[in-house]
């Protein structure tokens, strides 16, 4: 419900029931008032920082007293992670709530994610998944503000540069991963950082150029960028040995996995999509046409790696030749229905920052080809066989197989249909005046989330964290969830930048 009328009218059944919503609200009230909100907001910042964090930084889980924590492997007390849910998605949260409140207490946080994020920066230009504090392990990581951190001890990329050198693994501590949104993730949240310090602060702005710089030069000439890279890309890959070809099926291909890691471009996790959009937001904040033409270039790669008919869509990951094959044992060379509808996505993200029709062009036989890809539970297959279009799945002990019966639950072999979605926002694309978005406030949630909320200012929910040993320890209270800050700060932030709500307040 959009007013304060329209909750009015809507009987007193549905009076009734938003009182046992949020009772702490006055029943003169629908929704809560602009102070509440505020008072929410800085109540879960505050326990986030003096209870939470670690170093200023984030794990994914921790226990509700900050003893324990866990990303995707133990962080502890001297670890923080980077791959989001953790510590850059965290602080984006804290620039948001202050975006929205002007409180300093917002800010004051996301400034001490952006401390973390510096100490955690390495020379190859990215970061990893986590960043260690302790310091005898930290003397083994080429941090760029640790030991031998000046640019003069960067390893430079050898010819011909690229996966061919970085699968090598030769300096495996210094790798930025692009995977997962981990390194993106850091660089979007410093530029937001950077232009809300109105780019006065001379080592974050430091920090975020170093990052783009090396993102930029390891942007392959397709277009694309992999999973990961281990040294500083000093000079371009060359296009000599990464050839700009249009995607295409190979002869014959291997339905056991081969032990290796064979992707140049990934698609696989959003990696490249992820990029795109982080140049876009660099770009934006920048003003900078080096960032526009990356995007660009990212876009281009995505019309050349849609596959010919008769599966006009994409795989998950491709070979310098622009030929799908293996990443991982259970990610073979196919047709992805969830990556897919990513590229999709990111397709109109493209064309709504640039106007370029060319980002269009793809999406009408994507979908009309997705549309027969449908199982019978209107949902897709993760992986379709080249050519024959056959689902494929892979068994518990990870053997190639055409049935669904016995999957593993650690990775989604079957995913969400979002095809009908993408119809309608390509249609108004194409066939309306598209409106500009505006934010739009939900008070039932808003109201949920503050009555949900401890004295202390956490969300807590039924969950475990993984002690210093990595063993699942269940606190009686439950533990905090990063995500579900974030979504919360986001409900409330919602709710804050809509202009219908607290109208009649005087604004600060």
């Amino acid at each position: 419900m959009n007013s304060n009328s329209q909750y009015l009218k809507s009987g007193l059944l549905g009076f009734i029931t938003l009182l046992s919503i949020t009772p702490s609200l006055s029943l003169a009230q629908s929704s809560p008032s602009k102070e509440e909100v505020r008072a929410s907001l800085s109540k879960a910042t505050e326990f986030m920082t003096t209870i939470v964090a670690d170093h200023g930084g984030y794990a994914w889980v921790s226990s509700p007293d900050g003893q324990y924590s866990h990303g995707e492997g133990v962080a502890g007390n001297d670890r923080v992670w980077v791959q989001p849910p953790g510590t850059p998605a965290v602080g984006l949260a804290f620039l948001a709530a202050y975006d929205a409140t002007r409180d300093s207490i917002h800010l004051n946080a996301a400034k001490k994610v952006g401390e973390v994020l510096m100490e955690g920066q390495l020379r190859s230009g990215g970061w990893g998944y986590s960043i260690t504090f302790d310091p005898a392990e930290r003397q083994k990581i080429p941090y760029r503000v640790g030991p031998g951190g000046s640019a003069e001890s960067i390893p430079q990329t050898p010819e011909p540069g690229g996966w061919d050198v970085w699968k090598q693994g030769k300096y495996k501590t210094n790798k930025t991963l692009i995977d997962d949104d981990t390194t993106p993730c850091a660089i979007r949240f410093l530029c937001k950082l950077d232009k809300t310090l109105k780019f006065q602060d001379k080592r974050v702005h430091e920090a975020v150029d170093y990052a783009l710089r090396s993102a930029l030069a390891a942007q392959y000439p397709c277009g694309a960028w992999g999973h990961n890279y281990d040294c500083f890309p000093l000079t371009p890959i060359r296009e000599t040995h990464y050839p700009i070809r249009k995607a295409s099926y190979p002869e014959s291909w291997d339905k056991k996995w081969p032990k290796s890691y064979q992707a140049c471009y990934a698609l696989n996790d959003r990696i490249t999509l992820n990029m795109i959009e982080t140049m876009l937001a660099a770009a934006e904040t920048y003003d900078d046409d080096r960032f526009r033409k990356s995007a660009i270039r990212g876009g281009e790669f995505l019309l050349l790696s849609q596959m010919p008919e008769p599966q006009p869509a994409w795989a998950q990951q491709y070979d310098r030749h622009m030929q799908p094959v293996w990443e991982r044992k259970f990610e073979p060379p196919a047709i992805t229905g969830g990556e897919s509808q990513d590229a999709i996505g990111t397709l109109m993200v493209l064309y709504r920052a640039t106007g370029d029709k060319r980002f269009l062009q793809p999406i009408p036989r994507a979908i009309e080809y997705l549309k027969t890809c449908m199982r019978s539970d209107g949902r897709l297959a993760r992986y379709y066989e080249l050519k024959t279009n056959r689902p494929i799945y892979f068994t518990t002990d990870y053997e190639f197989t055409y049935d669904d019966r016995s999957i593993p639950d650690h990775y989604s072999f079957i995913v969400d249909s979002k095809i009908d979605k993408l119809q309608r926002e390509f249609s108004k694309l194409t066939t309306d005046v598209e409106r500009p978005k505006t934010v739009t406030g939900d008070p039932r949630k808003a109201a949920s989330v503050i009555k949900s909320q401890t004295k202390a200012g956490a969300w807590l929910e039924p969950g475990f964290v993984r002690n210093l040993e990595g063993k699942k320890v269940v606190p009686e209270k439950g533990v905090v969830s990063s995500k579900t800050f974030i979504d919360n700060v986001d409900v409330l932030c919602r709710m804050l930048n809509d202009r219908k709500f607290f109208r009649s307040e005087v604004k600060d």
